[in-house]
């Protein structure tokens, strides 16, 4: 499920003009440039009916768009967005929009230096 995902992303011309530092699972490498993007699986498990397990996995993928400047990281949000919200096809049956966050990301000494950091929530229904 998370390479089909991360190649939803990385396959949408929008997505790809935008996130030249690229799109990864977990944490933006070090010393790559942004924008970017970081994907985090926050929860997920099995679905099941029942008359047990129904090979479905359904769960929550947190999306965080990072940029030097608001502006950038609203617009890769917004690409994001429509890259994913609706869709369904390949191993997934639906990734729905859920929620959505503007944070500037406290990780950073200096203020001038923190990135602007659009965090997106998107639930997900695919197959195992």
């Amino acid at each position: 499920m998370e390479q089909a995902f991360r190649d939803i992303l990385t396959g949408d011309a929008a997505v790809a003009a935008l996130a030249t530092g690229g799109v990864n699972w977990g944490a933006h490498p070090q010393g790559q440039p942004l924008p970017a993007v970081v994907l985090f699986l926050v929860s997920g498990a099995g679905g099941h009916t029942l008359d047990g397990p129904n090979r479905l996995f359904e769960g929550r993928v947190q999306i965080d768009c990072y940029a030097q400047d608001y502006g950038t990281a609203k617009r890769l949000s917004r690409a994001v967005i429509a890259a994913l919200d609706g869709h369904a096809g390949g191993v997934f049956q639906r990734i729905f929009w859920a929620s959505s966050r503007d944070l500037r990301d406290a990780t950073y000494s200096e203020a001038a230096e923190r990135p602007f950091r659009m965090s997106l929530d998107f639930l997900v229904t695919a197959n195992v």
